[in-house]
């Protein structure tokens, strides 16, 4: 480390995300990454960094004490730098990518570290041939088999094969490199977070669904649609072109995932409200994408509902060892033990709810209409 790059990044305040928290000396870890960036020059926020209501004999209070704690520390992060790694499943921890939504949402820029940068069509051990293209347990297209994560991830996010140090000394070289680009001509700014679409006299519905890019994605959700219409409500997919966005033809899976996830990022802004698929995937986590979305739409001050098949609490959901076993998985990570159905980034915002499609929909468009009197 040199001198001057303390004074290149004293302004950044970093937040450290990932799964830790639930591994057995995942605390030591974090405090060893706090220490490294702070010996750099980085100001550091860590998961729980503040004293939270952990003696509550309600559970739920308990998360949410932990989440209103992020709600706190997310104001003044300016970077984010995520650890990408699977967990339980063959995707990152969908509370991380929570936190990553909510950093991009504002601004902040992102960085994630992992291992294995390999394809999904190449790591996931349900990824097959069909009909001469490679898909997925899901059927999810080739294109996105060809990403190691999901295209929320790819666009938001600068992801380096390493780990959290490489992310690091990545990062003050962007700082150095950012600084000089500011001294070219026809330098720009990134206009991209504004609205391209005006608000309507009705809330506008954003559907955060899985299955956006599997063969019959248009027949699903044109039906979600008109469930939705059917209820009165006007609502949005990841497969309509929000407006401003051009849709791009590509042979290049980045370029793709950049696309996708510029017209996706661009619907949560324009949206009054996310309903949200929050059903596992590829494991026990929720899908990518839809918690991107979730923890973006958070910060931009969206309405959120969530749904799934199963409410039960994610302790009795997850096969754990139980309390004399701290409630580890066959991971050896803790399970969240709040009474709440999933991870207490998504609990702790929105209202989530069990049953099919239109009784959700039905219970959004009731509950949005009393709002509205």
């Amino acid at each position: 480390m040199y001198r001057y790059q303390h004074e290149l990044v004293k302004k950044e305040a970093l937040y450290i995300a990932g799964p830790e928290c639930f591994y057995k000396y995942g605390y030591d870890a974090l405090a060893a990454m706090r220490k490294r960036a702070e010996s750099l020059g980085f100001s550091v926020t860590l998961p729980n960094d503040d004293p939270l209501d952990m003696e509550n004999p309600d559970l739920q209070k308990r998360a949410d004490s932990i989440f209103a704690n992020l709600e706190k520390v997310m104001l003044d992060t300016t970077a984010i730098v995520s650890d990408l790694e699977a967990y339980r499943g063959s995707e990152p921890d969908s509370g991380t990518i929570f936190e990553i939504g909510m950093a991009y949402a504002k601004g902040a820029k992102s960085y994630g570290y992992t291992r294995d940068k390999r394809s999904f069509g190449t790591k996931n051990l349900y990824a097959h041939l069909e009909n001469g293209t490679v898909t997925d347990e899901f059927g999810n297209c080739e294109m996105y088999c060809r990403l190691p994560f999901a295209p929320s991830i790819i666009g938001s996010t600068k992801i380096v094969e390493g780990d959290f140090d490489d992310c690091i000394k990545m990062m003050i070289t962007d700082i150095e490199e950012e600084a000089k680009r500011k001294a070219h001509r026809g330098y720009t700014v990134d206009n991209s977070k504004a609205r391209t679409r005006e608000p309507g006299s009705e809330p506008l519905i954003y559907l955060a669904g899985t299955g956006r890019y599997t063969k019959d994605a248009e027949e699903r959700f044109e039906k979600m649609k008109e469930i939705c219409r059917k209820h009165g409500l006007t609502a949005v997919t990841p497969l309509d072109q929000a407006p401003g966005v051009e849709e791009i033809e590509t042979d290049n899976p980045y370029t793709w995932a950049a696309n996708v996830f510029d017209n996706c990022q661009q619907h949560v802004r324009n949206c009054d409200v996310v309903v949200a698929d929050l059903n596992d995937y590829r494991g026990y986590e929720v899908n990518n994408d839809v918690g991107f979305e979730c923890g973006m739409g958070f910060q931009l001050g969206k309405k959120l509902y969530g749904y799934m098949d199963d409410t039960t609490r994610l302790i009795d959901r997850i096969p754990n060892l139980g309390e004399e076993g701290e409630f580890r998985d066959h991971t050896g990570s803790n399970v969240e033990n709040f009474n709440y159905p999933a991870n207490l980034m998504f609990s702790c915002c929105m209202n989530i709810m069990e049953g099919k499609f239109e009784e959700i929909i039905a219970k959004v468009a009731e509950d949005l209409a009393a709002a509205q009197k």
